[in-house]
């Protein structure tokens, strides 16, 4: 009986006020929630994790930061009401490819356009990510089919595209003479470039607007 009464006094669980003061410094130093079986795991022999906890959820009620039950397990986060002070704005830049560029430029002057019409102008095929970027950055989604053999998608630009660049519609997209004008096309090809002057035709053919008719034809379909 000694010997078992000296064993329990040698394992004897510090004071609760003790043992709430290792679960808020566990909480605190941990990247992730903590269980309550982990707590018991690293406080000392004969704790009691969940009283400790019961304590420290009550000692930082009406705090800047609260203990907060995350599924099974627990951590410290910050007052619910106070977390529009850790809100923080940041600009992503991200740059679009010559290829994302291209087709986006295509979309918005002729849509509502195919992808095999998006090929057929740039000369070359379009890739799978190139459109998901453009997807991603809600500047072009997906139109209605053409009431043609495979009945293909169609894309157009959205509206975020629209308030992106200030436009009112895509009809305000700027013309041929206007990008000239604004030196963001060239009419020839650069010196020593060696680029054909089919090049130079598809790129104008990329911000030439398509006839109404093609509109027109696409409404009548739609409405079929």
């Amino acid at each position: 009986m000694t010997e078992s009464a000296d064993s329990e006094s040698l394992f004897e669980a510090p004071p609760l006020a003790e043992q709430e003061r290792m679960v808020e410094a566990i909480l605190f130093a941990s990247a992730a929630p903590v269980t309550v079986g982990e707590l018991h795991a690293r406080l000392p022999h004969g704790c009691d994790a969940p009283a400790a906890l019961e304590q420290l959820v009550k000692r930082y009620e009406g705090r800047g930061v609260r203990v907060a039950r995350v599924g099974d397990a627990w951590a410290i986060r910050t007052a619910a009401d106070l977390a529009f002070l850790m809100t923080r704005e940041t600009v992503e830049t991200r740059k679009l490819s010559r290829a994302a560029i291209e087709t986006l430029a295509i979309v918005a002057y002729h849509q509502p356009v195919t992808r095999a019409e998006i090929e057929e102008i740039r000369g070359v095929s379009v890739s799978k990510g190139t459109i998901e970027q453009l997807l991603d950055l809600d500047w072009i989604k997906l139109g209605q089919r053409r009431q043609t053999p495979g009945r293909p998608v169609t894309f157009v630009v959205t509206r975020g595209f629209l308030d992106h660049f200030g436009l009112g519609s895509p009809r305000d997209l700027p013309g041929l003479k206007e990008l000239r004008a604004a030196g963001l096309l060239e009419s020839t090809p650069p010196p020593g470039d060696g680029a054909p002057l089919e090049d130079a035709e598809a790129t104008d053919d990329m911000f030439e607007r398509s006839p109404p008719e093609e509109e027109t034809d696409h409404a009548s379909d739609d409405t079929a």
